[in-house]
């Protein structure tokens, strides 16, 4: 009765439009004052505990460095020297697009962020160099989500502090994905092209690539900070967040000059407002997965799904399912806090990876990013195009195709994501 009660008031604040935060903790509340054992009293300790989980500690932290990194000129110089590497290739611009995505996606950790940082610069260029605008929208839209997979992944952090597992195991988890998904985009790209008849760009001069790469190395070299810091035992995940946020803002200001003392206080807000709302939902969602656990309703419903006999491949198939339908009506971190505490128990009792299903969960919120009605980077790319949310979809649709293709490997081949942290970490 507890379990019914619980979801049917989520369901039905969601439903009315109420936000995840407040659906999440107001049908807490409710279903504790009604049947359980807690004291309202003690709900506000439970909200402070939650709240200061040392791994969540790392989400300002990256916020603040994506936010640095986006104003302060890092992106601008990683398209600049991706351009100069690969813009000669057929679909060079594109494909070049994809890999400043992709080395922007890792000093940032946000897809809303690499879709503006990169889009902004690249998809009116693609149009001057013959592109149409919805095939620029359309890559750009796919490949910022590599944004959440390749790390430092601010969803990924989510993931660990819910499900308690090494961050640094889902960082290394998430690296040969992301190249295979940049590798796959890149792929679907360069067919499209041979059929647009799109002219490349002259190859750019040796020097010029080496000296667009000297320019770009101080924001690249943060990516080698934070998974060497990691890895070779200098800070853990959570310092390295801080670790990132401090290089950021002393190559925005002082080595880049693209930032500005007067500029820095309006990039603290912007970061501040982005981690209150992530957080409020974070502290909410511990609620309600700290009645999932009181209640026993993970344990009751992997105990149903092993007596029914259902083989792992059938669980992680239904996985997909839900969270593809969910992705259409929830942002990433929201579905992760409130579906992870499920799925992590039956998942283990089928003898799933954890790590392997927190992957296969960053891929689906993926795909959620890209689809309607509340894909969040349809909307960041529709601002800064001008186009309308129905032209974006429909431009982003062709090369969702190859996120879903993505989703059926990393599902049921564990080793992609499984290779590296199990080579690193045994």
């Amino acid at each position: 009765m507890n379990t019914l009660f619980l979801f049917s008031c989520l369901f039905f604040f969601m439903a009315i439009g109420m936000p995840v935060a407040i659906c999440l903790g107001l049908s807490s509340l409710l279903t504790i004052a009604f049947f359980a054992h807690d004291s309202l009293a003690s709900l506000s300790i439970k909200l402070y505990e939650t709240s200061e989980h040392y791994t969540l500690l790392a989400i300002p932290f990256f916020i603040l460095a994506g936010a640095l990194m986006s104003t302060g000129g890092v992106a601008r110089r990683m398209v600049d020297f991706a351009i100069a590497a690969v813009g000669h290739l057929r679909g060079g611009l594109a494909i070049a697009s994809i890999l400043a995505c992709m080395l922007f996606a890792a000093v940032s950790g946000s897809s809303p962020a690499t879709v503006v940082a990169v889009g902004s610069i690249v998809i009116a260029g693609m149009v001057r160099s013959g592109y149409s605008q919805p095939f620029a929208a359309g890559v750009i839209c796919n490949s910022g989500t590599l944004g959440i997979l390749i790390p430092p992944s601010i969803v990924m952090v989510v993931y660990a502090a819910v499900t308690e597992v090494s961050v640094g195991r889902m960082f290394m988890a998430g690296v040969i994905p992301g190249l295979l998904l940049g590798a796959m985009l890149a792929a679907a790209v360069h067919w499209r092209v041979r059929k647009l008849n799109i002219e490349p760009t002259p190859r750019a001069p040796l020097r010029e690539v080496f000296s667009k790469f000297r320019e770009s190395l101080w924001g690249l070299a943060l990516l080698i900070i934070i998974m060497g810091g990691i890895y070779g035992g200098v800070f853990t995940p959570t310092e390295a967040a801080a670790v990132s946020a401090v290089y950021a803002l002393f190559v925005a200001v002082f080595i880049y000059r693209d930032l500005k003392f007067k500029d820095l206080p309006e990039v603290f807000v912007e970061a501040s407002r982005t981690t209150v709302m992530l957080m409020f939902i974070v502290a909410n969602a511990m609620l309600f997965a700290h009645v999932l656990t009181t209640e026993r309703i993970p344990q009751t419903i992997a105990e149903q799904i092993v007596a029914y006999g259902m083989e792992p491949w059938m669980f992680l198939l239904v996985v997909n399912v839900i969270l593809l339908v969910a992705g259409n009506f929830m942002e990433p971190t929201g579905i992760i806090l409130i579906l992870a505490p499920i799925f992590f128990p039956i998942a283990t009792q089928l003898g799933i990876d954890p790590i392997h299903l927190g992957i296969i969960m960053v891929v689906n919120m993926e795909i959620g990013m890209v689809t309607p009605p509340v894909g969040l980077n349809l909307f960041v790319t529709s601002g800064i195009t001008g186009m309308s949310i129905m032209e974006v979809t429909h431009a982003a649709l062709p090369w969702l195709m190859v996120l879903l293709a993505f989703l059926g490997l990393v599902t049921y081949i564990p080793e992609i994501s499984l290779f590296l942290p199990d080579l690193l970490f045994n």
